[in-house]
């Protein structure tokens, strides 16, 4: 699940989450607003029984995947757009 609210300016808050434990183990949101570098932004347990992330971004398009432990890659399917490159978001 993907949740986006406009700040002051041009800058929108994502939030990305998963549920705590699907996948298991430590799971990153690696993109090109990151330069794709797992650790760089890892979500975090919530008591909600959720994890989450969230970054600031600006205006334009962005590729994302989830990379969990063990190498596992993930989509997200409530991204604008899922192809073979993976999630995108149009902001």
């Amino acid at each position: 699940m993907i949740k986006r609210n406009k700040l002051f300016g041009n800058q929108t808050r994502v939030t990305f989450c998963l549920p705590r434990d699907t996948p298991p183990g430590t799971v990153s949101v690696v993109g090109c607003f990151n330069d794709w570098q797992p650790g760089r932004h890892e979500l975090v347990g919530r008591r909600d029984g959720t994890r989450t992330v969230t970054v600031r971004l600006g205006p334009g398009e962005y590729r994302f995947r989830y990379l969990a432990t063990g190498g596992v890659w993930l989509d997200d399917e409530a991204a604008d757009a899922v192809d073979e490159q993976g999630s995108r978001l149009l902001l």
